[in-house]
């Protein structure tokens, strides 16, 4: 065999390995290519859900816009029943009402009340009152006095627009007869997501109508 042959032979080889390792480094990177591509289409779906889950977290919530008590008619006439006005943060979205809890604090004792049930009121705002009895120690009762689109009479969820009283019988939940005067009631009502709302008051140093406004 003669020396350019042979120095042929040898470049052919070597082209052939060339190749080889060419196409094995085209080969790692195009799954590497669809690794990273898949990779971040997964953490933008990610990034995308915890930022709406951000958002909703800190712009929804409830606030709580007045309370109102009725004294009792029986006894020394002190405070039994508690109807507590709720809203919806500005911005927030639909907040499910079951899923909410009540805490309430109160000469000592604390309590913590779960959704019972809806009051429908067949006479506007002055029968909010009305069935408040049938809630005990453990549950509070609701009452929509706005609600447009009946997402509250339905099912129990607020949205912009609504306003909701929760009704507490403070007798039972306190595990007292009823609230005295000059009494300091605090409290808040958490929902499934966002900010709470905020209960605080101090019972005024003499009952003189049947319905007192607390908060």
């Amino acid at each position: 065999m003669k020396i350019t042959e042979f120095m042929k032979n040898k470049k052919g080889a070597s082209g052939i390995g060339t190749l080889i390792v060419f196409i094995a480094m085209v080969l790692v990177a195009a799954v590497a290519a669809s690794v990273l591509i898949n990779t971040s289409g997964f953490l933008q779906q990610k990034a995308s859900t915890t930022g709406k889950e951000s958002t909703e977290q800190v712009a929804s919530g409830l606030q709580v816009v007045g309370v109102t008590g009725k004294k009792s008619a029986l006894g020394n006439q002190d405070i039994e029943l508690l109807a507590i006005y709720v809203t919806p943060s500005a911005g927030s979205s639909a907040i499910d009402l079951t899923q909410t809890k009540l805490f309430l604090e109160y000469n000592g004792y604390s309590c913590s009340l779960n959704y019972s049930s809806k009051l429908n009121l067949t006479a506007g705002n002055a029968n909010v009152f009305g069935n408040v009895g049938n809630a005990d120690n453990t549950s509070f009762m609701i009452a929509s006095l706005q609600d447009a689109d009946d997402s509250v009479s339905d099912s129990a969820v607020i949205n912009k627009g609504d306003t909701v009283a929760f009704l507490v019988n403070a007798s039972a939940a306190f595990a007292t007869t009823q609230i005295p005067e000059r009494k300091v009631i605090s409290g808040k009502i958490i929902p499934e997501f966002g900010a709470p709302g905020i209960i605080s008051f101090t019972t005024p140093a003499s009952y003189t109508d049947t319905i007192i406004e607390l908060q």
